[in-house]
């Protein structure tokens, strides 16, 4: 997967968590459950969905990793470059 794929498939997985999500003034540094009003059940419910579609485990220590979305990008990306 590229870094736009990846960023692609979070979109995905969070306009499916909640319908309303804008996009369109989203900025890629800033922490998505600030810019989103997403809560810690729809951050749960992101990697889950994560789980559940690419098998991966995402230990809880490295949520943080997860806060925005380049640092999703760049914690994924060595994750899932093979699919």
């Amino acid at each position: 997967m590229t870094r736009n794929d990846i960023k692609e498939l979070i979109m995905e997985i969070i306009a499916d968590i909640d319908e309303d999500a804008d996009f369109d003034s989203l900025k890629p540094d800033q922490p998505l459950r600030d810019q989103l009003d997403l809560d810690s059940m729809d951050f749960l419910d992101i990697v889950m969905e994560l789980r559940k579609r690419h098998k991966l485990q995402i230990p809880e220590e490295d949520y943080p990793q997860l806060a925005s979305l380049d640092s999703c990008v760049n914690y994924l990306e060595p994750l899932l470059k093979d699919a």
